[in-house]
C-alpha cells in the first residue's frame, strides 16, 4: 500500500512540479546569463533546483566535512558515481560555486543542454586529441575565474555499486593549476537509484567532503595524486562497495 501511495505521490504531485521547476530553472539560467549574470544565473538556480529535486523526491540528504574547504577558493572536486541522484544532491548541498565536467551527450537534452552550455558547464570531448584540447580549455576557463570543477573520474555510473577505477583527466587539470583535489563521497545514492532503475525510492545520501590534498606541479606521475583521492572517497563507503 505504501508503494502504491509513493507511486501515485511520484507521478501525480512530484512530477509535475519537477518538469516544472526544471523549466523554470533552466529559463532563469539562460535570460540571467545571456543578460550577463553568469556568476550568479550560472549556479544558484540550479543549486536550487537540485534541493527542491531531492526534498520532493523524499531524499534526504546530509553533508559530512563542509568546514574542510573554503568558499573563496578553487577545487578540483571529484566524487564516486553512484546514480542520478549524485547530481542533484552535490547541486542541492555541496554550497560551493563550482561547474560540472560533464558528458558532451548531455548537450542534446532539449533546453537543459543549452542552459549548461550558457551557464559554462565544460562538456567532455574525447573524440580527437583537438576535441580533448578543447575540454581542457573550457575548464581553465572556468578555473581562472575563481570557479571550482566537480568530476566523476570513473566515467559512468556504477552498475553494481562498487567503487571502480579512475580516469586520469581531472587530475591533470589540478596539476596544471596547481589546485587542491577534494574528494567526495556519496554514500546512498545506489540505492536510491541505481542505473537500471526507472524511478527513484525515497532514502538518505551522506556527502562526505574529504580534506584537500595538494596536487603540487609534477605531472609526469599522477598515480599517488589518484591513489590518495580514491583512497579517501573509499573510507567512507560501506565495504561491500569499495
Amino acid at each position: 500500500m505504501k508503494i502504491l501511495l509513493y507511486r501515485i505521490y511520484q507521478f501525480c504531485i512530484a512530477a509535475p512540479l519537477l518538469l516544472t521547476a526544471t523549466i523554470l530553472c533552466a529559463a532563469a539560467t539562460i535570460i540571467g546569463c545571456a543578460l550577463g549574470g553568469g556568476r550568479f544565473w550560472g549556479y544558484y538556480p540550479a543549486a536550487l533546483w537540485g534541493r527542491l529535486f531531492c526534498l520532493l523526491s523524499l531524499v534526504r540528504v546530509e553533508v559530512r566535512g563542509r568546514d574542510n574547504i573554503n568558499r573563496g577558493t578553487s577545487y578540483v572536486f571529484v566524487a564516486n558515481h553512484q546514480g542520478a541522484y549524485d547530481i542533484f544532491s552535490i547541486y542541492g548541498y555541496l554550497g560551493h560555486d563550482f561547474r560540472w565536467m560533464m558528458k558532451q551527450s548531455l548537450r542534446r537534452i532539449p533546453f537543459v543542454g543549452y542552459s549548461c552550455a550558457v551557464s559554462g558547464q565544460v562538456f567532455v570531448d574525447n573524440s580527437s586529441p583537438a576535441a580533448i584540447r578543447r575540454t581542457m580549455q573550457a575548464a581553465e576557463r572556468q578555473l581562472s575565474q575563481g570557479r571550482s570543477v566537480v568530476v566523476f573520474p570513473e566515467g559512468a555510473r556504477t552498475a553494481d555499486g562498487r567503487l571502480h577505477a579512475f580516469k586520469r583527466g581531472a587530475y591533470t587539470l589540478a596539476v596544471e593549476f596547481g589546485l587542491p583535489v577534494v574528494p567526495v563521497t556519496i554514500d546512498g545514492a545506489y540505492s536510491i537509484m541505481p542505473r537500471t532503475a526507472v524511478l527513484p525510492r525515497p532514502g538518505r545520501i551522506t556527502l562526505t567532503i574529504h580534506r584537500p590534498i595538494e596536487a603540487g606541479t609534477d605531472g609526469h606521475d599522477l598515480r599517488p595524486l589518484m591513489d590518495a583521492s580514491r583512497e579517501a572517497i573509499a573510507s567512507a563507503l560501506p565495504p561491500e562497495q569499495r
